[in-house]
């Protein structure tokens, strides 16, 4: 038997600067160029998130996905400097760490199960896209 999905798209605006304190300021121009400028630069994210369809609970699901996105995601960084988050602290905000930390933050407030992948769109030629392990305990709060 097979497995439905729904797909959900969200947007936010966001700045951020690829940059890593390990680094020199020569190795950092080499390895980000431009995206190193100190001043930073923005994009319009868009976020896509794959969720198996509940069936008839399907509205209701969305719902509490939309609700769980808005709290946990849009909030958090909509038009806001992704460096200054804390969950960046250590690493770059690169597009893969970005899509993975959505994934880790959402799973743990969504049913165990239902979340399949979480897809970002930072330009129009990068997207990214991440599945990770679905979480074994909580994740029924939210």
């Amino acid at each position: 038997m097979g497995q439905l999905s729904v797909i959900r798209r969200y947007r936010f605006c966001a700045a951020h600067r690829l940059h890593s304190d390990h680094l020199t300021a020569e190795e950092n121009w080499a390895a980000f160029g431009k995206c190193n400028n100190p001043n930073g630069h923005g994009h319009n994210y868009v976020v896509m998130v794959t969720v198996k369809s509940g069936g008839s609970q399907e509205a209701r699901d969305l719902e509490r996905l939309d609700r769980v996105v808005d709290e946990t995601i849009l909030k958090r960084w909509d038009h806001h400097d992704l460096n200054q988050d804390p969950k960046f602290a250590d690493q770059t905000t690169t597009g893969e760490n970005l899509v993975k930390l959505i994934w880790d933050l959402l799973v743990e407030r969504l049913p165990v199960g239902q979340l399949e992948k979480v897809g970002v769109i930072e330009t129009r030629d990068n997207y990214f896209e991440y599945a990770g392990a679905t979480q074994h305990t909580g994740g029924s709060h939210g």
